[in-house]
């Protein structure tokens, strides 16, 4: 595989370069390189600009809206993003729910659901995970019965999700659920899209140790969903699971991401004084940030691989992604407390949230940095917790 850019790939690249220079706004990119909290206004403000250039959606295909791009041009357009410090695009619609509408959809669903999402008209969130289901997901209980009245067809939808992500700003929800409990597990469950505005759904926040509410639980009581939100076959959810998830574990290596941070980790750690000399001119540090560093390098290179089958969805290989890349990303977080020491302990939240200008403590890196560590605890254990993911990568890469 040549690793190197084409001509035509720099000058993408100088485009998008060009194109962030002029276009993402300066208070949302100092949220974002400073570790700050981001509003679901600012989610949606950066969402739409890029929707006005037909870029929010960078894997989608052309007939749907997406921008055509190659995977190598989707890598660089990610990579830039990442560098400039954009928010990021709420994976839940463009990036998870999106891919199954358009394999397994109606075509009234495409015609109806992918404009919304691209607008962002229609918020997502992500009904998997259950107070008894996590890793075990084929084992979830939320049921879903079919009827029929004078207003049509429709399931009634009982049960709980839970750990649902940024679920207080969702228009829409797409959901796991028990269709059939006379079969094995897995072949009794359907994949429907849920309105989050219906009678009989309540949300409860879950406020995580740092204060923030970013996930919460969601209970369905008796709540109507109409038979024609059933995507694809009933009872054949588990396929299509398997199919966003095997997307949302590709896009949790987050390598852009990963790139800038370690970027960042050096800067503090330059800024950082041990013995009269800064922190990454010690050898230790400076041996810890380079093996990161080495992985960080590896992790491209098999991403870069994955992303070359363009004709092909994300396999197993998805899972040493999600593996390897929330390894890196616990690891930049953990070396960032350790530079920055006791000035990242105090608890800031008012700058944090904006606000306050600058944080309490003085020092305005280091005050996002605890928050920052104890939020990334969480990489390895969603979409499939790495102990899962190894067990996925030992049965259907190595054949053991």
């Amino acid at each position: 595989m040549d690793l190197h850019y084409s001509d035509g790939d720099l000058a993408f690249r100088d485009q998008v370069r060009a194109f962030l220079d002029s276009h993402l706004p300066e208070d949302l990119r100092a949220k974002v390189l400073g570790h700050l909290r981001l509003s679901k206004d600012d989610f949606v403000r950066w969402h739409r600009i890029l929707a006005k250039q037909g870029w929010v959606a960078p894997g989608w295909p052309v007939e749907f809206g997406g921008p055509g791009w190659t995977p190598v041009q989707r890598h660089i357009f990610e990579e830039e993003c990442a560098r400039a410090g954009t928010p990021r695009v709420m994976p839940f619609g463009i990036d998870m729910v999106a891919p199954v509408i358009m394999a397994f959809g109606s075509q009234e669903q495409k015609d109806f659901f992918l404009p919304r999402i691209l607008s962002c008209e229609d918020w997502w969130c992500q009904g998997y995970s259950e107070p008894g289901s996590g890793s075990d997901l084929a084992s979830l209980k939320t049921t879903a019965v079919r009827g029929v009245d004078d207003e049509g067809e429709h399931y009634i939808v009982n049960g709980q999700k839970t750990w649902t992500t940024l679920a207080q700003h969702a228009d829409m929800i797409f959901c796991l659920v028990r269709t059939d409990s006379s079969v094995r597990k897995q072949e009794g469950i359907s994949f429907l899209l849920i309105d989050m505005h219906s009678p009989g759904i309540t949300v409860r926040p879950i406020i995580m140790l740092d204060e923030d509410h970013e996930v919460n639980e969601v209970f369905f009581d008796n709540v109507r969903v109409p038979v024609a939100n059933l995507v694809g076959q009933e009872n054949r959810g588990w396929t299509y699971a398997k199919y966003l998830l095997g997307h949302e574990r590709t896009g949790i290596a987050a390598v852009g991401r990963s790139k800038r941070e370690l970027a960042f980790l050096k800067r503090l750690a330059r800024r950082e004084q041990k013995n009269g000399r800064p922190l990454l001119e010690d050898p230790l540090f400076a041996a810890k940030v380079a093996d990161l560093e080495i992985e960080l390098m590896a992790l491209e290179m098999t991403v870069l691989r994955v992303l070359a089958q363009a004709s092909k969805s994300p396999g197993p290989e998805a899972s040493l992604l999600k593996v390897r890349g929330t390894d890196i990303q616990q690891m930049l977080t953990e070396l960032m407390l350790e530079a920055a020491g006791p000035m990242a302990l105090p608890f800031d939240p008012a700058f944090l949230e904006g606000e306050e200008e600058h944080s309490a403590a003085g020092d305005d890196l280091a005050a996002p940095l605890a928050s920052y560590y104890f939020n990334y605890r969480k990489t390895s254990i969603y979409g499939g917790s790495n102990e899962i993911q190894r067990n996925i990568i030992t049965q259907m890469i190595l054949g053991l």
